[in-house]
């Protein structure tokens, strides 16, 4: 194994190594100052609790830093570092493991028994009557948080058409809600 005399050396090799390193750190701290109370709301938003929020803008500063080389334009910093912070989120869940109480039974829990209340079963008996043109993009944004853009690319329609669909579905849901609703009262009108 060959060893290194400091002496020979020459220290000037190592001055483009820091300069680099200086211009990175001065790079990510601009977009650190820039773009955290952003990325902090929007995590506020996401997940509903400030301490988990922090975590996750500091797990996408942090992997933000690892990847900092990849990005190319600064322009498109924000869109990043969201990106970064939506699969951080996503992740968390990923990892979480609900504990079960082992005095609950299963068959008690909602959606699996007759503990339901009226309007969820409702709310699901509206949803399923929904046409699959109207209900995909609905649970793609309501249960998994698409945004219209990302809906499009899934289901391979321009964003306007998501929009309508979105637009029609609450519509419909509105009309067959209501129209149970008032089932319900003249069922009881008539008891």
């Amino acid at each position: 194994m060959q060893q290194i005399n400091p002496r020979k050396c020459n220290r000037n090799d190592a001055l483009p190594v820091l300069q680099d390193m200086e211009s990175r750190q001065t790079r990510f701290e601009a977009l650190v100052q820039a773009l955290s109370a952003d990325l902090y709301r929007y995590a506020v938003w996401l997940c509903r609790d400030q301490k988990r929020a922090e975590d996750l803008v500091q797990e996408t500063f942090l992997r933000a830093w690892r990847a900092l080389d990849t990005l190319r334009d600064e322009k498109a910093a924000k869109g990043w570092l969201i990106t970064i912070l939506r699969r951080e989120h996503a992740r968390g869940y990923e990892r979480y493991i609900p504990e079960m109480d082992p005095e609950v039974d299963p068959d008690q829990l909602a959606g699996n028994g007759t503990n339901v209340a009226a309007e969820t079963l409702a709310l699901r008996r509206a949803v399923a009557n929904l046409s699959d043109e109207y209900r995909e993009p609905l649970l793609l944004q309501v249960l998994a948080g698409y945004s219209c853009e990302e809906i499009a690319r899934l289901l391979d329609l321009s964003k306007g058409a998501v929009m309508t669909r979105l637009f029609r579905a609450r519509q419909k849901l509105r009309a067959i809600l209501e129209e149970d609703e008032q089932n319900n009262v003249d069922r009881q009108l008539q008891l």
